[in-house]
């Protein structure tokens, strides 16, 4: 059975999400004087539904026909450019090639999606105990879709909180602070460290992919030998972080 993953940042009990309406449960019969009637809680419900209302305008950006706020977005079959990332060039190394738009997009009234990747350079790593060679490759896949009808906001936070995707279970999820209206660093077992994000109705998914190799790996079924370490992705997780903000700039300026 998988284990639910570390989350890192959870809110704990009386954060604001526990406080909807603002009644105390401590305060009931013995609270002092009660106040008569349906004019009383006809009131409190008219206040806590416009409060309910305001929030969502105003805080996840969705208006009064129920449609999420773009917020300036823009992702269109040429959205890839906006993958320049230069915090992670600088670290690994020069890109091998231009971004690479995948086939599965998606151009639809109710869904723009593109789907981008990256290599970059192989580099070598240190020699193995056993004197064995091998060299280190690093890729970036970028996501992008911006929803036109639907508040994107539920889907995001189930898949930004699962145990397993696509068969690699998920060791760890951070809530990263002050990144669009929320965001979330998953750690993959598989070697990808994956930063999401939600904006309006923007969802960019950022993910970083590092794996070793040896010349003898073509023919050897388990890969490479133990004594060849795999790249500590969390390294670089301040540039993943720092690209993720360049790369939302870009689809904003369009």
């Amino acid at each position: 059975m998988i284990s639910e993953p570390e989350l890192v940042g959870e809110d704990g009990p009386g954060s604001s999400r526990d406080v909807v309406s603002g009644f105390d449960p401590e305060q009931g019969a013995a609270g002092g004087r009660r106040r008569s009637g349906a004019a009383v809680w006809a009131v409190a419900g008219a206040l806590v539904a416009s409060a309910v209302w305001a929030s969502a305008v105003f805080g996840y950006g969705i208006g009064r026909d129920g449609k999420p706020d773009p917020r300036g977005y823009r992702v269109e079959s040429d959205s890839c450019t906006a993958m320049r990332l230069p915090a992670l060039t600088k670290v690994l190394g020069e890109q091998v090639s231009e971004p690479a738009t995948e086939l599965d997009g998606i151009e639809h009234p109710a869904l723009h999606r593109i789907r981008c990747t990256v290599a970059f350079q192989t580099r070598d790593t240190p020699v193995g105990e056993n004197g064995t060679r091998g060299s280190v490759e690093f890729g970036v896949s970028l996501t992008a879709e911006l929803h036109k009808e639907t508040d994107p906001r539920p889907e995001f936070e189930a898949s930004s909180t699962l145990t397993e995707i696509d068969g690699s279970v998920v060791e760890r999820v951070e809530r990263v602070p002050d990144l669009g209206d929320q965001a979330y660093l998953l750690t993959l077992e598989a070697g990808v460290l994956r930063l999401n994000v939600v904006e309006g109705g923007a969802v960019v998914r950022l993910a970083l992919t590092g794996w070793t190799f040896t010349e003898d790996d073509s023919d050897d079924e388990n890969g490479p030998p133990d004594d060849m370490a795999e790249p500590d992705l969390l390294a670089y997780r301040a540039e993943l972080i720092n690209d993720m903000r360049e790369v939302m700039k870009a689809l904003k300026a369009g």
